[in-house]
């Protein structure tokens, strides 16, 4: 015969794992929505609206502090200058726009550190996919092959400034609407952070 705390130990409790799990999900759920958002932005008009990014920050900060206090405000900051961080030097070497350095730090503060490795993993694994996709249907992957191999021996012989000719800003290389990557690294941290129970 089982005695009674044996029986108590079986009765699913929601407990302090389970709101971990609820909290780190909406945290990705919220990274998701407003990269998705910025995404259609990014599509229509090439470019990433401050009116989004800069609420979406404010929000992504207001709720790890209501859920969190201090450590999470402190927590979405950190996780937010990574993203904005490593993002603005593509920026400064001349492979992006300003609006998707702040689009990607707007989703990094709403994820947190927790997922903020497998944000930006999923994010460039997308970008790269994208890149060569778009290559692939412009009839340009030889070309666009070759000027990876140009950017890339440029930087290293002049560090971060932009290449004269390969850069974001001349319309006639190939330009992806890199809001599009974002949206797709934070759908892919949402649902791996469910599917592995919210916490990675």
């Amino acid at each position: 015969m089982k005695s009674a705390p044996s029986l108590a130990r079986k009765r699913p409790v929601k407990g302090d794992s389970a709101m971990q799990l609820d909290r780190e999900l909406l945290y990705t759920a919220g990274a998701a929505v407003c990269s998705v958002i910025a995404s259609v932005y990014d599509v229509k008009s090439r470019r990433v609206p401050n009116l989004l990014t800069g609420p979406s920050v404010l929000i992504a900060l207001a709720l790890h502090g209501a859920l969190q206090g201090t450590r999470g405000v402190v927590d979405s900051l950190e996780a937010g200058l990574v993203c904005g961080f490593l993002f603005l030097i593509f920026y400064a070497a001349g492979g992006m726009g300003a609006g998707d350095v702040k689009l990607m730090a707007a989703a990094g503060c709403f994820a947190g550190t927790s997922h903020v490795v497998y944000l930006l993993v999923f994010t460039v694994l997308a970008g790269g996919v994208m890149a060569l996709v778009l290559a692939v249907l412009r009839g340009r992957l030889r070309e666009t092959v070759f000027n990876v191999g140009t950017i890339v021996s440029h930087h290293l012989h002049s560090g971060l400034q932009p290449h004269p000719e390969i850069n974001v800003r001349n319309r006639s290389t190939l330009r992806l609407p890199y809001g599009v990557a974002i949206a797709i690294g934070s759908l892919a941290t949402l649902w791996l952070g469910h599917a592995q129970g919210g916490v990675l």
